[in-house]
């Protein structure tokens, strides 16, 4: 496993598209002996937003709180929460000026990268969109185990169960977009993530190479992945699910609120958890708005509860259903929508 340092690429102009040089020079390798690459980027589409180069102007979805993701082969913007899409305008819809720029790279664009860097080697993408059926999907895996295709983009449905004795090289194309999320889980998933689609090279009698770009060649998940440190990685996940009160030692409900009217389920979580917190005190967090929140037209708000395991989760639960029949004789909050979610994934 090689990490290459992207931060160092982009300060010394030696980059290629988002490309460093430590993984063309294995993509070029690989290709000169016959072998394949798999390539990993997950974020599907050509670029995750655009941008007006002259007012700043991001176009998003009419239903939700997200940035339209750009898919250049069907010229059209997607939102990826509803489903909604609408046509590129050549202008900016706020200043009418001519400098929409991409920003950011999805799995289109790095199809459309490495093809101008490459452009004898047969290239294939594997994503939601490229294998929209199950016959779709077949057909991209069997041309690449066949050999008919010398690159295979993708985003997570590259990761598991492949196995082609070919594979060389594998590059994990952004691995900081991994681990930056906000989620308690993000950086056991990044390495669960980045070890099983770097198992994907060397199959077989020889030996793969996996390159990972990243701006963080410290981060201590990267060496964790680079040195195959398990138990490192275990125990310092332990240690901080341990002192912040995070699974496996709680149980965690989430409850999502949604309505259309931003005040009224803003107000209703705000009710909900003033009640539940004068019989559960301190392990209440929210109401809060999540990083998305508002999907298909709701609003959103969640409460996030933390208990010990056995008979107080029961208890919980009980004082949740009991609670939430009370709020909904409220006629005001009869049409706030309530969800709960024991131990989210």
């Amino acid at each position: 496993i090689l990490i290459a340092n992207a931060k160092e690429a982009y300060r010394k102009k030696k980059i290629t598209g988002h490309f460093t040089p430590e993984l063309l020079e294995a993509v070029d390798q690989a290709l000169v002996n016959k072998e394949q690459i798999i390539l990993f980027q997950n974020r599907r589409g050509y670029s995750p937003y655009l941008e007006c180069g002259s007012c700043g102007h991001i176009p998003k979805c009419r239903d939700c709180d997200v940035s339209l993701t750009l898919h250049k082969y069907k010229n059209r913007l997607v939102c990826h929460y509803c489903g909604y899409s609408e046509k590129v305008s050549p202008k900016c819809p706020s200043c009418q000026n001519s400098s929409l720029r991409t920003r950011g790279l999805g799995t289109e664009g790095l199809e459309d990268e490495i093809g101008i860097i490459f452009p004898d080697a047969q290239i294939a993408r594997l994503d939601l969109d490229a294998a929209r059926s199950k016959k779709g999907y077949s057909r991209i895996l069997e041309d690449f185990e066949a050999g008919k295709t010398d690159i295979l983009i993708g985003t997570q449905m590259v990761s598991k169960g492949l196995d082609f004795p070919n594979v060389r090289v594998v590059g994990i194309i952004n691995a900081d977009n991994l681990l930056h999320f906000p989620d308690f889980r993000s950086f056991e998933r990044s390495y669960q993530l980045m070890t099983q689609v770097s198992g994907r090279a060397g199959r077989k009698e020889e030996q793969g190479l996996v390159v990972i770009q990243t701006f963080d060649p410290n981060h201590r998940v990267i060496l964790q992945v680079k040195n195959n440190d398990y138990l490192g990685l275990y125990n310092n996940e332990m240690t901080e699910r341990r002192g912040f009160g995070y699974p496996p030692f709680t149980r965690l409900i989430n409850l999502t609120f949604k309505h259309k009217d931003q005040d009224l389920v803003a107000r209703c979580a705000h009710v909900f958890a003033q009640k539940l917190r004068k019989k559960w005190t301190t392990r209440i967090l929210g109401p809060q708005a999540p990083a998305i929140s508002r999907v298909q037209q709701n609003h959103l708000r969640v409460i996030l509860i933390k208990s010990a395991k056995g008979q107080e989760l029961k208890e919980i639960r009980s004082s949740i259903i009991n609670l939430t029949n009370r709020i909904k004789q409220d006629k005001s909050f009869k049409s706030v929508i309530i969800q709960a979610d024991v131990d989210p994934v």
